[in-house]
């Protein structure tokens, strides 16, 4: 029995959840998805939002019946056992990690320049604070996880209050605003590109999942385990849709490309002028910095959990200064995907990444439906919707990001023969 001192309550579940959800992700990918949708972003969301809320259904009854610290990996075996396929599922779902990681440091480089220039081009000083946030990021888990919890908590409470005060002082200002008529159905793209649109920023939903983590040590769970999953991602569902609405009404469609990769910040400054862009600069600092900082973590603990469940080679479980080796073989990973990948490509790559695997996981709930009194046709809907989608979003993009669509497909080929190999290999030594 667990001490209660350890328990978490729900607040506790629901903050984890909105956190892993509102991380870095809407600040990176709110630009591209305006620059797919135009006027019908919020629509675009909406879908995303739809797919998350199945999802957030199978992951409910998955995690009452399979409380695990592994979360995902542990819904994976279950449902499959521990066999290529699941072992290359989750390997995707390591590197949709590092994706994710790569996502968020690309998103700090573009804010940061608008504050500090060090070297007088933009570009340069993209991959500069690239790299130094995931290098600093990097030196803090090494240093003390204390530490890192202590960032995520004061950052979802910065990130959070910047955020809802921007929604509020926007939609105050929409009723003057000069490009209100941009959210008139007139300007919205074709049904299917905004589905591609809520797709490819997919991403911005991910993090929800890590409820299930802490659902071992959470308090009272036959009540707060569907409550934390529904409230948290039904509140960032509504909160990307505001946040959409605002900025399609707010900036003219010219204005955001020009600032697609800092669309919030100047979004900002129409309401309240360099403040506002300021404010909001810093808070997509703090937001993706916390991000980093957390994911990096959790990251380094997914390639550890593989390992030892015989998914990824045992000297995955190695230490190097006190942490799993996979802490470092992240760090790297991540430093060459945001350094030479643009972010249309690694918003795809990660969108792509998690649309399979919830899928898999939204199966995994159907299979299982009998044992974890879970509803069929729901389970069902959330793996037909992700999978779907992830087609939609596949072939969609193989016109207009080819680069993206070769890299999502070239991960998973990749984690599923290296698995066959290193499954191959393991069998014929204990043969």
């Amino acid at each position: 029995m667990k001490n209660s001192k350890d328990s978490i309550k729900l607040k506790d579940a629901v903050a984890i959840g909105i956190g892993g959800m509102v991380g870095g992700g809407i600040f990176a990918v709110l630009g591209l998805a305006v620059s797919l949708s135009k006027g019908g972003t919020p629509v675009a969301f909406l879908m995303a939002g739809i797919i998350a809320l199945f999802t957030a259904y199978s992951y409910s009854k998955l995690s009452l019946a399979f409380p695990d610290r592994g979360g995902t990996v542990k819904f994976v075996n279950e449902g499959f056992g521990r066999g290529i396929f699941s072992g290359g599922i989750n390997n995707v779902l390591w590197v949709s990690y590092i994706i994710m990681l790569s996502l968020y440091a690309s998103a700090f480089g573009s804010y940061a320049p608008n504050l500090v220039s060090i070297t007088g081009s933009k570009a340069m000083d993209t991959h500069i604070f690239v790299s130094g946030v995931v290098l600093l990021a990097t030196l803090i888990n090494y240093y003390s996880l204390k530490v890192v919890g202590e960032i995520e908590s004061l950052a979802v409470f910065v990130k959070l209050f910047i955020l809802l005060a921007f929604t509020g002082i926007g939609i105050y200002g929409l009723f003057g605003s000069a490009n209100i008529d941009q959210l008139n159905p007139a300007n919205w793209e074709s049904p299917l590109q905004l589905l591609t649109g809520g797709m490819v920023i997919f991403v911005a939903y991910e993090g929800f999942e890590l409820i299930a983590n802490a659902v071992p040590d959470l308090k009272n769970p036959e009540k707060n385990v569907a409550r934390a999953y529904f409230i948290s991602v039904g509140f960032v569902v509504l909160l990307y849709i505001l946040i959409a609405m605002v900025t399609v009404g707010s900036l003219s469609f010219d204005k955001i490309a020009t600032a697609k990769d800092y669309v919030l910040a100047a979004a900002s400054k129409p309401m309240i002028g360099q403040i506002g862009f300021t404010v909001m600069t810093i808070a997509a600092l703090i937001s993706t910095f916390s991000a980093i900082n957390a994911s990096l973590y959790g990251g380094s603990r997914v390639s550890y959990e593989l390992a030892e469940d015989d998914e990824l080679p045992h000297a995955f479980t190695d230490q190097f200064w006190n942490k799993p080796i996979g802490l470092l073989i992240t760090v790297v990973l991540t430093l060459l995907t945001a350094n030479f990948l643009n972010l249309e490509s690694i918003s795809t790559s990660g969108s792509a990444g998690f649309l399979l695997i919830f899928a898999v996981v939204n199966y995994v709930s159907f299979k299982k439906a009998k044992k974890i009194h879970a509803s069929k046709t729901i389970s069902l809907m959330g793996a037909i919707l992700s999978a779907v989608a992830f087609i939609v979003l596949i072939i969609q993009q193989s016109t207009s990001n080819l680069l993206g669509v070769s890299i999502s497909l070239g991960i998973i080929c990749i984690c599923f023969v290296m698995e066959w190999i290193y499954k191959r290999k393991i069998s014929n030594k204990d043969s």
